[in-house]
């Protein structure tokens, strides 16, 4: 016999029945009351003209009959899903274009990427990191991470997170592990990153004066003034968002003195007049998520590579 379409609702409703053994359980799940679980079972098989469970005072069991049909709609709906699954998979992948900085790329967003990645597995990312302000225009990127004031022409901005600058040094710089005031930091080599608040801006702020700074190595990217304190090159003024990777691996330590508040902060912006697809839309919402946790995710490093077994 033919199936009638009406009569495919109340298919699901037994497979699920069929698979609790349980009319109450199965509303539950299908948010339906147990009544209207038994209503759709009684109606496919009045349609059928058999009797699919067995009813007692314990409750419901399947008949032989039941159990046929509840093998083969159960089989039959895991393929449904399977085929689903696939079409979603295979045929909507999007892509994501991100511009941002080469410092906040390598120090913050890449450590955490994995976790985007695992929840959205049908978005390929692409990273351009630059330092010029990037053009947003038919060839340009969906969406771009800058660190500024906020407030771009043509923009939408979302603010990420804020920033701080604090001194921090190699812990093999000669002289850096004996400091125990900011005065003492002018004493070692510098490093700048030629960005608009830097040293002297935060000996101010630690109430360093008439303070005559030494020539500085410098730097036109943060992350190349890093991997020189890193070395041993000189100590570097450094901001908090792209350090800490660094500091937790010991690379760095950091120096006495405050924490400088930056003047500028990050913020996630698009155009303005463009609709903001769904896959920018989800990442600028867990970067949101991720910003409020300060610790860089550090990955574990596989045993193969360590020589060991673990």
């Amino acid at each position: 016999m033919n199936l009638r379409p009406a009569l495919l609702p109340a298919l699901g409703v037994f497979a699920a029945a069929a698979r609790h053994q349980n009319f109450a359980h199965a509303a539950e799940e299908l948010h339906l009351t147990a009544s209207a679980v038994s209503h759709h079972v009684r109606k496919l098989e009045a349609s059928l003209g058999v009797v699919l469970f067995q009813r007692n005072a314990r409750g419901v069991t399947l008949t032989a009959e039941g159990r046929q049909l509840a093998d083969a709609a159960s089989a039959a709906i895991a393929d449904i899903g399977a085929v689903a699954a696939n079409l979603h998979h295979g045929g909507s992948i999007t892509r994501l274009r991100i511009s941002t900085l080469h410092s906040l790329a390598y120090c913050w967003l890449l450590p955490r990427l994995p976790r985007f990645c695992a929840t959205h597995p049908d978005i390929r990312i692409h990273i351009e990191a630059s330092i010029s302000l990037v053009r947003f225009d038919g060839d340009g990127p969906d969406l771009g991470i800058r660190h500024g004031p906020g407030q771009w022409a043509g923009l939408t901005s979302h603010h990420l997170m804020d920033d701080e600058l604090f001194p921090v040094a190699s812990p093999a710089l000669a002289g850096a592990g004996g400091l125990t005031e900011p005065r003492q930091i002018a004493s070692l080599p510098l490093v700048s990153d030629m960005a608009l608040q830097g040293w002297r801006d935060w000996f101010r702020a630690a109430g360093v004066r008439g303070l005559s700074l030494p020539a500085m190595h410098t730097f036109s990217d943060s992350t190349d003034a890093m991997r020189a304190a890193v070395y041993g090159i000189g100590a570097a003024l450094a901001r908090k968002q792209i350090v800490m990777p660094y500091l937790q691996r010991y690379e760095l330590i950091r120096l006495p003195g405050p924490a400088l508040k930056a003047r500028f902060a990050y913020y996630a912006v698009h155009p303005t007049h463009r609709p903001l697809a769904p896959a920018a839309e989800a990442f600028i919402e867990w970067m949101k998520r991720e910003a409020l946790d300060e610790r860089t995710p550090m990955p574990a490093i596989p045993a193969e590579l360590l020589g060991q077994n673990i």
